[in-house]
């Protein structure tokens, strides 16, 4: 795909862009009291989760198709432009400290580089080329996911890391908020969450951004249940890299196992402060080298090295 340089062709294409469409009903909100203005702006966030709920079967699919290739060693890696660049950035920062992620395993790719999440990168978002240059810097594999990011699902970014990784042989998944988008044709798995048009015309990090957000919240965290980084609902991979998060892998270990404070502290100390091995040694009633290598026989799930353990 190539950009369009055309003002009035692209002009034309917004016109045809449910999150584009403008909305005359609105076009007094200036005028409204200012907590008229904050409830029309939270009813229409309202109407998000139904949306992304109407959904949900492909998303399934798509996390399955993904924790396949994870598991496998692939890496998930988000491409977009602007918000939608940013919002998938955000999912892969927060992977790491979450669930003990190598930062290289899901990577946030934004049109225009690292100053993009902070300035307009001017001209980035229309050029196809950079995303191949992006993905190419990466050296994907087919065990790799490239998932697209583009409110409009006709950003030339996206589709183009989308088409990109495709013809490698990528798994591929296009996540747009218009229907018939480019973008989800483009992708293996399209996810088209149609949340309508915006407030504020055009202003797709409003509805359309809270929309990707919980569809990358969904992507990541089910990918990472899948890939067993939880025991139940617990984070057992969590970073304990600060107090805040030493304190919640003392209470995760305290949950999962009912272990006294001493108890806790001295798995702790058994197994360098890694809350999934101290849970096994607890549990399991293993040292901690014992309870590194059953996690490693057992791919990381707590589960299936508990069934060998016999815990």
């Amino acid at each position: 795909m190539t950009s369009t340089s055309d003002p009035r062709q692209l002009r034309a294409q917004l016109d045809t862009l449910t999150t584009e469409a403008f909305r005359p009903e609105l076009a007094d909100i200036d005028r409204l009291p200012t907590l008229e203005i904050a409830r029309l702006m939270n009813g229409e966030d309202s109407a998000v989760p139904a949306a992304v709920a109407a959904c949900l079967p492909r998303i399934a699919a798509a996390v399955d198709a993904i924790a396949a290739r994870m598991a496998r060693g692939g890496r998930l890696i988000y491409a977009g432009a602007g918000t939608a660049g940013r919002l998938g950035v955000l999912d892969a920062s927060e992977c790491p400290p979450t669930f003990n992620t190598d930062p290289a395993r899901v990577v946030g790719l934004i049109a225009g580089g690292p100053a993009a999440m902070v300035t307009s990168v001017e001209g980035a978002e229309d050029s196809p080329d950079l995303a191949r240059a992006d993905l190419d810097a990466l050296a994907l594999t087919p065990d790799d996911t490239v998932v697209g990011v583009s409110a409009s699902g006709r950003t030339p970014y996206a589709v183009g890391a989308v088409a990109h990784a495709r013809a490698l042989g990528a798994l591929t998944v296009g996540l747009a908020c218009n229907a018939d988008s480019a973008l989800a044709a483009a992708a293996e798995h399209g996810i088209e969450v149609v949340v309508g048009p915006e407030l504020l015309t055009g202003s797709t990090r409003l509805k359309a951004g809270t929309a990707q957000k919980l569809v990358l919240n969904m992507l990541s965290t089910i990918t990472m249940i899948r890939l067993g980084k939880t025991y139940g609902n617990l984070m057992v991979d969590v970073r304990a890299s600060n107090d805040k998060l030493r304190a919640r892998s003392r209470r995760i270990v305290a949950l999962a196992t009912g272990a006294t404070d001493g108890e806790i502290e001295r798995a702790l100390a058994e197994t360098g402060g890694e809350t999934k091995n101290a849970i096994l040694t607890i549990l399991a009633g293993v040292d901690g080298p014992t309870a590194a290598r059953l996690l490693e026989e057992s791919d990381g799930h707590l589960r299936a090295a508990l069934a060998v353990a016999g815990g």
